[in-house]
């Protein structure tokens, strides 16, 4: 999640845990130009103590005013549009032909709001995915633990939310070279979140991908604080073996969703004997993509980029419907 939003449910919990009533909103919907996107937390508190944004412009003001006169959301979570008439998007400052669509919840300081909200801070806490539910019509919400970020979901009909609270998927890339670049362009019009690491300095210095995290530290160390985690996944990408086995012997050992390492099929078999020589165990090796990426005949950086995000993207696309069917096995009792 955005640091904004983690400062949001940090401020309900606050809020509850003092006793105090409030109010969460999410965007559930846009149309249009939209200045925040689909999944934007905003939360407020009777005395007009606000965290959060749905717009940037006046919305929060206006909503502010509606929920303290009792006008909305005042005993049950009721969904609000914004920005239906022209004269509306103005006075509150949406972007030309902007509707903001969001559901406002009312949050008593009650032990099963508390509890709630305490298991949601937890699990972000440990950079680790839970799925909200909320049923307007029916004024119930809970929440189950998932291993799989999704995107918001809204029902109009039933009025049902569902939101996934937790990190986004990032990729994180060993090396700062060629095709790190490429992959990394890639992965972030994939909405990934994409770290790049390498004890080189001068290669990262040169690494001029933008919206991309650098880190200069050792690879071990870089994927213990960055990437041990359901929702990353690791290629390491240098062609140095001191770099890359150094990276491979702590990532085999995460909770990443994907390991690759680049390299020659000779290559790759000598380096799954360097790890069994690090005392790594059979299934954990088994874990790693090597040679990394489908195989489709790339031979350039471009290409290889694409076999390597390919191959993740088969591999996230399995395990999400793995995580459906036992969700709904569970709920089938």
């Amino acid at each position: 999640m955005q640091a904004v939003d983690n400062e949001v449910l940090n401020q309900v919990n606050a809020w509850l845990d003092s006793g105090r009533r409030c109010w969460l909103a999410t965007v559930v919907q846009t149309w249009g130009s939209s200045p925040r996107p689909v999944g934007s937390l905003f939360a407020c508190d009777p005395d007009g103590h606000v965290v959060g944004s749905l717009s940037g412009g006046c919305v929060e003001d206006d909503l502010l005013e509606k929920l303290q006169r009792g006008q909305l959301a005042d005993r049950y979570a009721q969904f609000f549009q914004y920005g239906i008439t022209a004269e509306e998007t103005e006075k509150l400052g949406l972007p030309c032909g902007g509707h903001l669509y969001v559901v406002v919840e009312p949050l008593d300081p009650t032990e099963v709001y508390r509890a709630h909200f305490h298991h949601l801070r937890d699990r972000l806490e440990a950079r680790r995915t839970v799925r909200r539910r909320v049923d307007l019509k029916r004024r119930s919400f809970d929440h189950v633990d998932v291993d799989i970020y999704e995107p918001l979901a809204w029902d109009p009909g039933t009025e049902v939310l569902e939101h996934t609270y937790g990190p986004r998927q990032q990729l994180f890339i060993i090396g700062a070279g060629m095709v790190s670049k490429y992959l990394a362009e890639l992965a972030q019009k994939l909405d990934y979140e994409v770290t790049v690491c390498d004890p080189r300095e001068h290669l990262l210095n040169d690494f001029n991908v933008p919206g991309v995290r650098l880190v200069n530290d050792m690879p071990d160390d870089a994927v213990r604080a960055y990437a041990d985690d359901p929702s990353s996944a690791i290629a390491a990408l240098t062609h140095d073996p001191r770099i890359d086995d150094m990276g491979m012997m702590e990532a085999l050992r995460t909770d990443a969703f994907y390991v690759g390492a680049m390299g020659s099929a000779r290559t790759s078999a000598s380096r799954r004997e360097r790890l069994r020589a690090l005392e790594l165990s059979e299934a954990e090796i088994a874990r790693l993509h090597a040679p990394i990426g489908l195989p489709i005949g790339s031979k350039t950086p471009p290409e290889i980029a694409v076999a390597v995000m390919a191959e993740i993207l088969a591999i996230r696309a399995e395990q999400a419907a793995a995580s459906r069917r036992q969700l709904a096995r569970a709920a089938a009792g």
